[in-house]
């Protein structure tokens, strides 16, 4: 049986909002991303999704339980991309004050680094068992994580490189669905699937 995996971006925080880079750098959400939040819900089925986990930063957590998700998992490969040095920076500036030498790691691909950070291949390096861990349970899993996760992710679906513009426009407020084959490969099912309104009915039943 092939299992199901729904990935959701933690809601806005002040980085967020700043455009900053976060990292590991452990921001709460901010109070109108929480209030966003609490307006929302999974859409069915993913409501009803039994094998829920996050992220352990406190943005994602949070997420959790403003969109009214009860016990739920932690899992540390869940955790965003850390991005050392440049956490609390904004990307524009980084590239204004950098030039050619911010332009040539970003042209790297899986392998842009920041100092003292990850590249995307080592998140993906710690995500890939994950991915098969879900697959080998063989139904669907719910996880709130980050932006740099759920690239990853989408990359290793599409075959894209990281270079260049993605194949797909991801909505960062939406759910993210796609079908793992045994060894944890990922397959896009679907894409920006909008949370519903707090107030719709739950259809229930299961992905």
């Amino acid at each position: 049986m092939t299992a199901t995996l729904g990935l959701l971006r933690h809601g806005e925080t002040v980085w967020t909002r700043d455009k900053r880079v976060q990292g590991r750098t452990d921001i709460p959400l901010s109070d109108e991303g929480r209030a966003a939040l609490e307006m929302r819900r999974l859409p069915p089925p993913w409501v009803a999704v039994p094998r829920r986990v996050s992220s352990p930063l406190l943005r994602c957590r949070q997420t959790a339980t403003a969109l009214g998700l009860a016990q739920i998992d932690v899992d540390a490969r869940l955790a965003e991309m850390q991005w050392g040095d440049w956490e609390g920076r904004r990307l524009a500036d980084l590239r204004a004050e950098l030039g050619t030498a911010m332009a040539d790691n970003e042209a790297r691909g899986f392998d842009f680094q920041p100092p003292a950070g990850e590249s995307p291949r080592m998140v993906l390096a710690r995500i890939r068992p994950w991915l098969a861990q879900c697959a080998q349970e063989g139904s669907a899993t719910l996880a709130v994580t980050h932006r740099g996760v759920i690239r990853v992710i989408f990359a290793l679906a599409t075959g894209w490189d990281m270079l260049g513009k993605p194949p797909a426009k991801l909505d960062w407020t939406a759910l993210h669905s796609f079908a793992l084959e045994p060894d944890g490969m990922p397959r896009v099912l679907q894409l920006n699937i909008a949370l519903e309104s707090a107030t719709a009915t739950d259809a229930g039943g299961t992905p």
